[in-house]
């Protein structure tokens, strides 16, 4: 079913429901049991609809939005909650509510998770807000608006009874909270765009649509016109629909959702600290204010009621442990997040740095690549004319001996020489990647000839212990090589740096896989386990980033293998590069032979 079916199935359930209702209302007399039973029981089942509704959007990778969605269902459940109350009564008791009855409690508190959701500003979702913030800032909006309740309602039921001015208080404050709903939710439909503008319009009407109902059915208890079942109750009902149609349009406009919000792109760390802190800390300001304040506020307007004073002035005092103590660890964890961010953002500024260095050294070595190239192109051409005229020399019979053995090596070294400057045009080359099946040993070599050029100790050295059979590997060779030469390079600065050592590179197979060792003995690494994070290094400033072993990571990721560093036990660091073998039964060179006549087979005689 495509989401504006769903829409329109629960546009047309909500209205035939209203009609149904509307129907038994007027058919059935006032007052009898059967339109008490049947308002009871359809008023305890909306809010779980509107739950279904609620619900469907609290699977989101997005601890803030989750919990925006749970706590508006939090709020029809606590509204169920007293429903059931008023159903046990009229239903199972048969008899109405008490007047002054604490179990109203309920129908109040249902506006607190809805306060506690929209102040998460579920919109927008950067920023470094935990959620242990999220719950110690409901926790202490529940504890203190608990606490307004109870100041201004219960004394009037435990102190001084008194239904009249129980009734004014409790519709008061009610009213007062539905009115803050309402205004915040026309507040962020304003400042909201795209989908979410439309989720918080719906969620507006429905929570309009409660404070209406809540006006209306107060009003009509005061003047005695109210009863279960009447159509009093159809603005009621609309609302718990309401609530289950937003949530249901919210999850038909989930991809839009996920959009960032445009305010939220260019201030990410001020979304963080003003939105979603600022209400709190706000709040936690209130709170310690309001304290005092309405107890001096008793001890003026409560001088007739000494009973009412003094258990406003009790209830203060009992208040104030818990509601300083949610205080004082919020502000725990507030300073504990904000050390944090503190050193994320030292650490974001060092990376930067970094960084800048870096590009500023790659573009210098770009250059020197530019230029390394063309002067590679320019030496081959006197190589080749080397090779041609030491070849003469060297094959020449009517030459002495000496010559020709003078020519051969001239011709030998020139040959090594082209290998170089090949070596070097193929590992300065930018061509895309292009898997292919290599002899992991011919890449390694290649990589140990780049870097033995600028040795500029005698006391370091690299040994090669290359098993002679060895399976393929499928790969690209530059990006394979660009892995070996930085493990070499990082193994010769280490040893460098600690009076010169050895380098042992030693290929193997182990079951699948093709091995590579680098094992030095050198110092050793510090933190193994945090070689491959980006930026991190021990090298001096201006002579590593810590991109070269994050890099390389990467790349062995992207041929399936893997890539381990650990200290040896007498000295020294070793890197061990897994990568997945072709065919492991037949060495590499023989699977190119085996190619090679497979695909010219012989002709029998």
């Amino acid at each position: 079913m495509t989401a504006s079916r769903a829409i329109t199935w629960a546009v047309g359930i909500w209205l035939v429901v209203l009609a149904f209702y509307a129907g038994v209302s007027l058919s059935l007399s006032r007052g009898s049991q059967s339109l008490v039973v049947f308002g009871d029981v359809v008023q305890c089942i909306v809010p779980l609809i509107a739950n279904a509704g609620l619900l469907l959007n609290a699977g989101t990778p997005y601890w803030r939005r989750n919990i925006f969605w749970m706590l508006i269902a939090l709020s029809c459940t606590l509204w169920m909650m007293g429903q059931f109350q008023w159903t046990y009564y009229e239903v199972y008791l048969r008899r109405p509510l008490p007047q002054l009855y604490p179990g109203d409690i309920l129908f109040f508190l249902r506006g607190i998770p809805l306060m506690a959701a929209l102040a998460l500003l579920p919109h927008r979702r950067s920023g470094a807000v935990r959620p242990r913030l999220g719950y110690m800032d409901f926790g202490l909006l529940l504890t203190w608006w608990t606490y307004v309740y109870i100041f201004f309602v219960l004394p009037w039921i435990y102190a001084t009874p008194s239904s009249a001015q129980y009734n004014h208080n409790f519709n008061l404050i009610t009213d007062t909270q539905n009115g803050l709903i309402a205004f915040w939710l026309i507040f962020l439909w304003l400042r909201s765009n795209g989908a979410w503008k439309k989720v918080y319009f719906h969620l507006l009407g429905a929570s309009v649509a409660y404070m209406l109902a809540s006006l209306v059915v107060d009003v009509q208890n005061d003047v005695g016109t109210y009863y279960t079942g009447s159509l009093y109750d159809l603005p009621l009902i609309s609302a718990f629909f309401w609530f289950a149609l937003a949530g249901l349009i919210a999850y038909s406009n989930r991809a839009q959702l996920d959009a960032i919000q445009p305010e939220e792109s260019s201030h990410p760390l001020e979304d963080s600290s003003q939105s979603v802190h600022g209400w709190s800390s706000r709040l936690a300001m209130a709170a310690v204010i309001s304290l005092p304040l309405l107890a001096l506020y008793s001890l003026r307007a409560d001088l007739r009621e000494p009973d009412v004073r003094d258990f406003r002035l009790v209830t203060t005092m009992v208040v104030a442990l818990p509601l300083a103590g949610l205080i004082f660890v919020r502000s725990h964890f507030a300073e504990t997040d904000h050390a944090r961010l503190l050193v994320q953002s030292e650490q974001a500024l060092e990376n930067l740095k970094r960084l800048q260095t870096q590009l500023v050294q790659t573009e210098k070595l770009v250059s020197l690549g530019q230029l390394a190239a063309g002067a590679a192109h320019e030496i081959n051409n006197p190589l080749a004319a080397i090779l041609g005229f030491s070849d003469l020399l060297a094959d020449d019979e009517a030459l002495p001996d000496k010559a020709r053995s003078t020519a051969s090596k001239i011709r030998e070294q020139a040959r090594r020489t082209k290998t170089l400057v090949g070596n070097l045009l193929s590992f300065a080359r930018q061509v895309p990647p292009e898997r292919t099946l290599l002899d992991i040993n011919t890449v390694v070599t290649n990589a140990v000839q780049l870097r033995t050029l600028d040795l500029r100790s005698s006391t370091t050295r690299i040994e090669l212990q290359l098993e002679s059979v060895l399976p393929g590997v499928r790969g690209d060779g530059n990006q394979l090589m660009q892995v070996f030469f930085n493990l070499v390079s990082n193994a010769i600065d280490a040893m460098e740096s600690h009076k010169g050592g050895v380098l042992t590179i030693k290929t193997m197979r182990d079951r699948g896989n093709v091995v590579v060792l680098f094992s030095d003995t050198g110092p050793g690494i510090k933190e193994p386990h945090r070689v491959f994070d980006p930026f991190y290094t021990t090298k001096p400033v201006g002579k590593g980033t810590g991109l070269g072993l994050s890099i390389c990571f990467g790349i062995v990721q992207e041929h399936n293998g893997k890539i381990l560093c650990y200290n040896r036990q007498e000295g020294g660091a070793v890197f061990r590069v897994e990568l997945p073998a072709v065919l492991a039964a037949f060495p590499a060179k023989e699977l190119q032979q085996l190619t090679t006549q497979g695909s010219n087979p012989r002709k029998p005689g």
